[in-house]
């Protein structure tokens, strides 16, 4: 196989020389305008490279393409070297291009193209290789770390050509203070970078996704990442919250301690002034809730929710204050008016104007019509009360008074204004009892 690809080699070289000969002895005009045009060429490893060269002005004159080592590939449309990568693209007097495919680094150099003019022409097209970086790895963590420790957490990527550049990222937010190192791979062509991350944890970093992103030309603007999500143990956080701001008595009233930690606090313990709950009847503790029932004031005092895990214990308090059921205002109370049967007595009863004067003058005079606020139609009705009484109170009292009214005469009285002497007056009083009954009075 390598005598017949020298042998093949040596036939291309002998044609090329040939053509130059032939090329000097005719002397077209205008081959001093023929140049060949060729573009540098940059390709991921692995991927395909198209080498083109052409020519503006041609006479037939032919085209060469040969690698780095000087090893001809395509001359025209005709293959020199056997390597099933390479591949005829078009091959005319003014373009001869070819492809490789499954390019590896070994492939990257100076491609010439040569164009069998007298004297031949050249031109060079570089070809680059980019070597892709491996997926990146994170190392250093273990998990849990506790709440303060010094975390420090590498990111490394191999294989980069050119280097890679590394960048840290932690909730979508990037940390610029990290070091950064670059190796050299045993091959002299790839490069291995690393890149180290330290930082001091706490409770907010719990669940948080630490991102090593790697970024690099070959890898077409999606760069490759490796994440960790970190697990911080932290000692509990605790408050409580009451099911009403302002407990009042005969309510019921919720405790709610709300207690955040990892691992996770369970269950709460619940005391008052620093003891045991004293009324289990009513205060029933549900998980984390304390439940007090029918509230009054001997429930007034300091109530603690204690948290505690494997990392530490914490705890809230809650001074409970309950207050007084505000009194509420009595509705307005309206008193009918007393209609009394019209009574015939001795007694005239008459009412003073004065007095009528006396309670139109203490009527508020910036009151409105209508407007009777809760104080007035309590007091109207107190007076209106206060009134009735008096009124019953006169009218009794008269009644009583008609009733003993009158003069009452003794036997010995009777006919006595008359009557010289007692005796006299005697036989007067009896010879009178005939007109007695002109003298008699009644009573109702």
């Amino acid at each position: 196989m390598i005598w017949k690809r020298s042998a093949v080699l040596r036939f291309y070289s002998v044609c090329g020389l040939l053509l130059q000969a032939a090329a000097s002895k005719s002397k077209v005009k205008g081959s001093q305008g023929q140049f060949p045009l060729t573009q540098n060429v940059t390709v991921v490893e692995g991927g395909t490279a198209i080498l083109t060269c052409r020519v503006d002005q041609n006479d037939n004159t032919s085209l060469q393409w040969s690698n780095p080592a000087q090893q001809t590939l395509y001359f025209d449309d005709k293959k020199a070297l056997r390597d099933n990568r390479i591949e005829l693209v078009r091959a005319s007097w003014h373009e001869l291009s070819i492809s490789v495919s499954d390019v590896s680094l070994s492939d990257e150099g100076q491609y010439t193209c040569s164009l069998f003019t007298m004297p031949v022409k050249t031109s060079k097209a570089y070809l680059t290789v980019l070597g892709v970086p491996e997926k990146p790895q994170i190392s250093g963590f273990s998990s849990p770390v506790m709440e303060g420790d010094l975390m420090q957490l590498t990111c490394k990527t191999s294989g980069s050509k050119p280097a890679a550049d590394i960048r840290w990222f932690k909730n979508d937010k990037e940390i610029k203070d990290v070091k950064y190192l670059k190796e050299e791979d045993a091959n002299r062509k790839t490069f291995t970078v690393s890149s180290t991350l330290d930082f001091r944890v706490d409770r907010s970093d719990d669940g948080v996704a630490v991102i090593c992103r790697v970024d690099h030309e070959s890898l077409n603007a999606t760069p490759q990442v490796a994440m960790q999500v970190l697990e911080i143990h932290y000692t509990p956080s605790v408050k409580i919250i009451p099911s009403t701001p302002f407990p009042q008595e005969g309510q019921a009233l919720t405790l709610t301690c709300e207690s955040k930690g990892k691992p996770l606090p369970e269950p709460v313990l619940w005391t008052k002034d620093g003891a045991e709950l004293p009324d289990p009847d009513r205060m029933v503790v549900s998980g984390r809730e304390l439940n007090i029932l029918f509230l009054n004031k001997t429930d007034n005092g300091t109530y603690r929710c204690e948290a505690t895990n494997t990392i530490g214990q914490s705890s809230a308090e809650y001074v409970l204050i309950v207050h007084d059921v505000p009194n509420t205002l009595l509705p307005t109370t309206i008193i009918p008016s007393l209609t009394t049967a019209p009574v015939t007595t001795s007694v005239t009863i008459t009412t003073s104007p004065s007095t009528s004067a006396s309670s139109s003058s203490r009527r508020d005079p910036n009151s409105l019509a209508g407007q009777n606020g809760p104080d007035h139609a309590l007091i109207g009705g107190i007076v209106a009360v206060v009134v009735f009484v008096t009124l019953c109170s006169i009218f009794l009292l008269g009644r009583y008074l008609a009733r003993h009214k009158g003069t009452y005469l003794t036997n010995e009285a009777k006919g006595a204004e008359d009557a010289p002497d007692a005796d006299t007056a005697i036989i007067n009083a009896e010879g009178s009892q005939v007109n007695a009954e002109e003298k008699k009075e009644y009573f109702i």
